[in-house]
Parts: C-alpha cells; sequence; structure tokens
C-alpha cells in the first residue's frame, strides 16, 4: 500500500506527515502572526500571502454554492452576497492575525483559525463581527471551542436585534423538513424519543432527526444540560442546516444555543 492510499480518510492531523513525506508544494508551512489577506472566498474563507486558505473557526455563512461530494453547485443562499461583502470590508488587503485552535486543518486541508483585524489593543475579532450583523450562523465543532463563548453571545444579539438572517422568519414545523433540505432553519417539534450509539446521539422529531456527535456533548453538559434526558418529551425549536443522511432527514447540533426548549 502507497502512503497516499495509507492517509486517505485519516484524520486530518497526518496532513503533516504526508506534507514532510512528499514536499508538496500546497502543504506550505502555516503562516503564523500577522499575514495580508490577498482574497476573499465567501463569507467565511480567505486566502492569505502565500496561498494558504483559511476557513474562519466557529461560523458558518451562507453559500453563493454548496460542495456536494466532489463538484460544486450554485445556491446562492440569502444574505450570501451580503455576508461576502461584510468579509471583503473587514480583511480584504488588510492585515490580519491568525489565531489557531486544536485542530489547525479541516478535512479539506484549508487552514482553520481565528482572525484579527485592527490596531493592536483595538482589534476585533472577525468572526464575532459577522455574527454580531446577522451575516453568519454560530458553526462550533469541538477542540475548536476557544471562542465559543463570546461568539454566542455576539449571534444571540443579532438574533434578539432581528439583524440581517434573523430579520426573517426561520420557523417551519419538523414535520415539513424533507421539504427545505439544503437551507438552514428552526424546526420546531417534540422529542419522541432518543437514540444513541458510542458515537452518536439521535433526538427523534416527528419528521427529523437532530444530531449530537459524542465529541461535541461536553458542550451541553459544561451548561447542565443532559441531551439523553433533558430533551425527551420536550417541545423544542432547533437551529441548523438540514440534510439526508442514508435517506433520513437530520440536522447536525454542535452547541446547546441551536436547541431551546419552548
Amino acid at each position: 500500500m502507497d502512503i497516499l492510499s495509507y492517509l486517505r480518510g485519516r484524520p486530518v492531523r497526518l496532513l503533516g506527515i504526508l506534507c514532510l513525506a512528499l514536499g508538496l508544494a500546497t502543504c506550505a508551512r502555516d503562516p503564523s502572526g500577522t499575514t495580508r489577506v490577498v482574497r476573499v472566498v465567501d463569507g467565511d474563507t480567505a486566502v492569505v500571502a502565500g496561498g494558504a486558505q483559511v476557513r474562519y473557526i466557529g461560523i458558518d455563512t451562507p453559500e453563493s454554492r454548496r460542495r456536494v461530494g466532489d463538484v460544486w453547485k450554485e445556491v446562492n443562499e440569502p444574505f450570501s452576497a451580503e455576508a461576502r461583502r461584510a468579509n471583503e470590508e473587514l480583511v480584504l488587503g488588510r492585515q490580519v492575525r491568525l489565531e489557531y485552535d486544536v485542530d489547525r486543518r479541516d478535512k479539506y486541508g484549508r487552514l482553520l483559525a481565528y482572525l484579527w483585524v485592527g490596531e493592536e489593543g483595538a482589534q476585533v475579532l472577525v468572526q464575532e463581527e459577522l455574527l454580531r450583523r446577522g451575516l453568519a450562523f454560530l458553526y462550533t465543532f469541538a477542540p475548536n471551542v476557544k471562542h465559543v463563548e463570546r461568539l454566542k453571545e455576539a449571534q444571540d444579539e443579532a438574533r434578539r436585534g432581528k439583524k440581517g438572517l434573523w430579520s426573517v422568519d426561520l420557523v417551519i414545523p419538523a414535520l415539513e423538513a424533507a421539504d427545505h433540505v439544503g437551507e438552514r432553519k428552526m424546526v420546531r417539534g417534540i422529542v419522541r424519543r432518543v437514540d444513541a450509539t458510542p458515537e452518536t446521539l439521535w433526538l427523534v422529531l416527528d419528521g427529523v432527526r437532530i444530531v449530537i456527535f459524542t465529541k461535541d456533548r461536553g458542550q451541553f453538559l459544561k451548561e447542565g444540560i443532559h441531551p439523553e434526558s433533558d430533551y425527551t418529551g420536550k417541545d423544542v425549536r432547533a437551529f441548523g442546516l438540514i440534510q439526508t443522511y442514508d435517506g433520513s432527514v437530520e440536522m447536525i447540533v454542535s452547541h446547546p444555543g441551536q436547541i431551546e426548549v419552548v
């Protein structure tokens, strides 16, 4: 078995081993400290000097296109253009400081970082500003959760002020989830039961399953929530991207801020 076959599907941390072994040009050393943004890809991704593509930790913005397998499809979600313009306003052509968390790359090989812009002592966290403007959603996954609480506060501020994405009604009955695959919605329904495996927990509503991965369970426990028992039988609203997996309609939830008991 060659090294490429061995590493295919392995954790992203092994990307560095592959780079050292093969000397790939695309695996340039991670930029550290301050660097300049040379191109904005969309609302939550940018390219910095040297060519490294940086995916912003902790947020997701509306998409103008989405990767489906190995193919990119045009989707043009509401506020995708506004999110990109805001990102350009904040970082394009400017010096930014990259702050890393535990995992430095995603499954596509992109750098994962928090971006800080502005003068030292008065720097703005780009993710936080996009959330505050209502042009991004909280989208956090362990172990990269260093700034999750301040990001959640920024999103809550936007929701209270009905800014941007939160200016429209996103609530739908859980039974209608299948009609909104590929969209971000807030589904409402009763948690009929909870199914679990060592890796995954499912809150089963009529029409959709809410997925909580075991690696993210700590975020719930930190707030005193035991998903296995505290949501059962409750009328809940869950926010996220509706998708399908093995024929089931699902929504992945990684933070308790995405679920509220009505």
